[in-house]
């Protein structure tokens, strides 16, 4: 008897709905590109279908500023009150270390206060650097401010120093109150989140025309800018790190009888500080990076003469001023982190007064008997002009002998990228058409995250093609992607190197911690002493600027990957290539797509920048509303630059957690 022969299951290929979707919107996006003539109106958008949302937006805050009345006070009145407000504690420092204090009679000065010495203010730092008990940071403090003494950037570095610690101190002020606000309230956490998103990505150059409008010419108006770029992270580690807090640490507070304010700044505050240090670090770092610019609204210091030395193409002067900005970023940077690793040590011992304030006693000793001594030796008071020296002259030899010696070199390398890279991308992009770009974002959004991500994705893209701005935002977007794509073929082989080697790892994060430093404006002064103005010198200041997240992202990841799946990965007789081809890669994917995100979200915010430079993108349609005064076109470009950014952000975190689900991993595994 023969037995019955056995039945295999035909194995069904099975293919996701979100796949098709957009296999289908790619075959029809390809189709309206194929015939542009029988779809006119689905390839390029109908000039008679475009909104004027920039006219309108003009005409509103021209109604504000004229206009509008609140009863008591105009609208006007009411932000130039505000500005009066930031103005005055800048002020103040600005007297305090650069002009002095003069009180005035009626007919001549009744009393005239110096301000603080150059040694004065130089050994302060130097003692804060020390009361850290890090003997680097300390040299380096005293090297960095005798830098910027001899150089003859005093008077500039303090104009900066004042701005910075104003702008530094509200935005951590604002910020904490937000996050605490954000975390106790879910309506108003729901509000701020789209907020902040709109503020970290719409390119600060949309804000200036406004702010001017409404400030005035001046440090209010810079500070107002400052502050809406700045003071976002430190809300949301606010917020994240009150979320984190041990519930058992919240008990015990309720359990000693704290009322809802004292639990809040008695007990979770002081057990996130750590964490908040991390927050201030950050705003210290984005208000650094917002020097440059604010200096053309008002702030002045460094960052104006980086700017006018760039106008002048004076580059040895604007190398200068540019390494002192870097030096200062350095400096501020180190004191935060110091403060952030430290920790509260108990002791049972009351210290007495003097004890507990004794580095501000000596402060204050220091400042008054420095300021005194400068009276007769004037030498302590200010540097003298026979000491100072300048580098300029260095620099520009420098980069003579290079474009005489190198230019050949150097045009060949721009050739290259420009033909082989720049210009098919670009006209890849501007031969999109806007129908098919928006049906494929939705599909590739609804097959990542549902349609909800596919509806958000659809929208914020056809409200740029809506407000004209559909070939400037493609111009941007082939730039960003180009760069993106470069700094991450850089950025994730060395954070895969550095992950692997601990040698090397010293050596880059040494490298990228002070790239992380560098205001984005000092990027131009090296391109545009190499490469000229053009789209290649945007391009690898960009890269140079955005290559950090994903060098950091990707090393983090790698090194977050568990212990025993290596060891068993080992055990089973893969090499070590092998290993991280097939564990390490895979499982760190998600992390290192976080730092893609990060790199995307850095280049965006660079385009208005990136203008100076020649490209004719959104960035640069914000320097034209800049120069006619029209705050709608400048809000306007900016709206479609963090558009773009909120749709690319929102789809590849929505991958991320897709593919986390798919591999079992936790939040705490990966970032």
């Amino acid at each position: 008897m023969t037995a019955a022969p056995t039945a295999y299951a035909t194995p069904v290929l099975r293919v996701k709905p979100g796949i098709v979707l957009i296999i289908a919107a790619i075959v029809v996006a390809a189709a309206i590109q194929a015939q542009p003539t029988l779809l006119a109106w689905a390839n390029d958008y109908p000039k008679s279908w475009i909104i004027p949302f920039a006219k309108n937006l003009s005409a509103f805050v021209k109604w504000l500023l004229k206009e509008a009345d609140l009863g008591l006070f105009t609208f006007k009145e009411f932000t130039r009150a505000i500005g009066a407000l930031l103005d005055a504690p800048t002020l103040f420092l600005k007297s305090l270390l650069v002009t002095g204090f003069k009180f005035e009679g009626e007919q001549d000065v009744l009393l005239q206060i110096p301000p603080l010495s150059w040694l004065g203010v130089t050994i302060i730092f130097v003692m804060l650097g020390s009361s850290l008990g890090n003997r680097r940071l300390t040299l380096f403090i005293l090297v960095s401010f005798l830098y910027v003494a001899f150089i003859g950037l005093w008077e500039s570095t303090m104009l900066t120093l004042a701005s910075i610690v104003v702008a530094v101190v509200l935005g951590i002020l604002v910020g904490v109150l937000l996050g605490i606000a954000a975390f106790k309230w879910t309506a108003i956490d729901r509000i701020l989140t789209p907020v902040f998103d709109v503020m970290q990505t719409m390119p600060v150059f949309a804000y200036m025309v406004p702010a001017l409008m409404m400030f005035g010419y001046g440090p209010a108006a810079a500070m107002v800018v400052t502050l809406i770029y700045a003071m976002p992270p430190m809300a949301r580690v606010t917020k994240i790190s009150l979320a984190q807090v041990n519930s058992e640490t919240v008990e015990f507070g309720r359990m000693a009888g704290c009322s809802t304010k004292q639990l809040t700044w008695k007990v979770m505050i002081p057990s996130i500080r750590p964490r908040l240090m991390v927050g201030v670090n950050q705003v210290i770092m984005l208000t650094l990076n917002m020097v440059i610019i604010a200096s053309l609204i008002g702030a002045g210091g460094l960052g104006f003469d980086v700017w006018q030395a760039l106008k002048s193409l004076r580059i040895g002067q604007g190398a200068e001023a540019g390494i002192a900005i870097t030096l200062v970023a350095i400096v501020l940077d180190r004191i935060s982190q110091e403060f952030a690793a430290r920790r509260p040590v108990h002791t049972d011992h009351v210290p007495s007064f003097t004890q507990k304030y004794r580095l501000l006693i000596l402060v204050g000793v220091i400042a008054i008997g420095t300021t005194i001594i400068g009276q007769w030796i004037p030498s302590v008071s200010q540097v003298p002009d026979s000491w100072t020296f300048s580098t300029g002259k260095f620099w520009d030899n420098i980069i003579d002998w290079i474009n005489i010696n190198g230019y050949e070199y150097i045009d060949a390398f721009r050739r290259f990228f420009f033909i082989y890279l720049l210009k098919p991308s670009k006209g890849f992009m501007l031969g999109l058409p806007w129908l098919g770009t928006v049906l494929v974002i939705a599909a590739v959004g609804y097959h990542v995250g549902g349609l909800r991500l596919a509806a958000l994705g659809a929208v914020l893209i056809s409200f740029i093609a809506a407000v004209g701005l559909w070939e400037k935002a493609m111009i941007s977007a082939y730039l960003v992607g180009v760069c993106v794509f470069l700094a991450s073929a850089i950025g994730i082989p060395i954070g895969i190197l550095s992950a692997r080697n601990e040698r090397v790892h010293k050596v880059v994060q040494v490298i990228i911690d002070t790239l992380q430093t560098l205001p984005s404006f000092v990027y131009l002064i090296p391109v545009i002493m190499l490469f000229s103005v053009g789209e290649f010198s945007a391009m690898v200041a960009v890269v140079m600027y955005a290559i950090v997240p994903a060098i950091r992202y990707t090393d983090h990841s790698i090194r977050q990957v568990p212990a025993d799946l290596i060891e068993a990965s080992r055990a089973m007789g893969c090499t070590p290539l092998q290993i991280l081809k097939r564990v390490q890669i895979p499982l760190a994917l998600p992390g290192i797509m976080l730092g893609v995100n990060q790199t995307l979200m850095m280049g965006l915010s660079m385009l208005v920048i990136t203008a100076l430079v020649g490209t004719r993108d959104l960035g640069q349609e914000t320097l034209i509303a800049i120069s006619k005064v029209d705050p709608g076109r400048g809000i306007t470009a900016g709206i479609c630059v963090a558009f773009i950014a909120i749709t690319a952000d929102r789809l590849i975190n929505a991958w991320v957690q897709k593919r986390k689900s798919e591999l079992g991993l936790n939040d705490a595994s990966q970032l």
